[in-house]
């Protein structure tokens, strides 16, 4: 899928985003809560960058779970960024945020993050080179032994475990109230627009950005999270 498309899709979906998938919250709760305790040792005065931050949920908990941090929001897609921003005053955390409409190579490269988040993101990034230099983009952008929490679908789709997995997580979409064209959309998808690719497969990846190897902390169904340290080599 294009970036034009790809951000025209989340304008679309930005009003009802978080009430559509709001059935599925104890999954997104469940990697914040780890995702808090990956993030443990930061100083108190931490400074994270959200990429592909969509209506911002992780950057509320982080936010609101510590005070002293300050956070930057990067999301290509306006309709999903206001939805952030709105979501934050209301939280009243937007005093420590900056909101930044685009991609992460056009926020200006005048600070280095302590911690990244980059949420069922480069899954939509199909080019294997493209997605590791995506992930070198965040690294770059991280102060020497930075970490990031990354999650994308994920599994071998050529494995029978596969079909138990998808089977699986279909119906659990069901039950949450997905309608039976959004499923539809979202199998095409799986197979078209997404790159489903191993676990092992996308850590490669990860570290070929620039990272140690990733540590997975968490997996909910197709969706699979790792902690990444930068690497020291190139370290500034």
């Amino acid at each position: 899928m294009h970036q034009d498309e790809v951000i025209a899709l989340f304008d679309q979906q930005a009003a009802k985003y978080d009430t559509q998938w709001a059935k599925t919250a104890p999954i997104r709760s469940c990697l914040h809560l780890l995702l808090g305790s990956m993030f443990a040792e930061l100083p108190e005065d931490a400074v994270v960058l959200c990429v592909g931050v969509g209506t911002g949920d992780e950057l509320i908990h982080l936010a609101t779970e510590r005070p002293g941090w300050r956070f930057a929001a990067v999301e290509p897609s306006g309709a999903m960024l206001a939805a952030c921003q709105e979501k934050a005053q209301a939280a009243g955390v937007a005093s420590r945020c900056i909101f930044h409409e685009g991609y992460l190579d056009s926020l200006l490269d005048t600070e280095r993050y302590d911690a990244a988040t980059c949420f069922l993101v480069s899954q939509f990034i199909l080019d294997e080179r493209e997605r590791a230099m995506f992930f070198m983009n965040i690294s770059r952008r991280l102060k020497p032994n930075g970490v990031l929490a990354s999650s994308d679908l994920a599994a071998d789709v050529e494995s029978p475990e596969y079909d138990v997995l998808l089977h699986g997580w279909m119906t659990m979409m069901s039950a949450a109230g997905i309608s039976p064209e959004a499923m539809e959309r979202m199998r095409k998808a799986y197979a078209q627009d997404v790159s489903v690719i191993h676990p092992d497969r996308i850590a490669s990846i990860i570290e070929s950005g620039g990272f140690e190897p990733p540590v997975r902390f968490f997996q909910a169904g197709l969706i699979h999270a790792w902690l990444s340290r930068r690497a020291c080599r190139g370290a500034d």
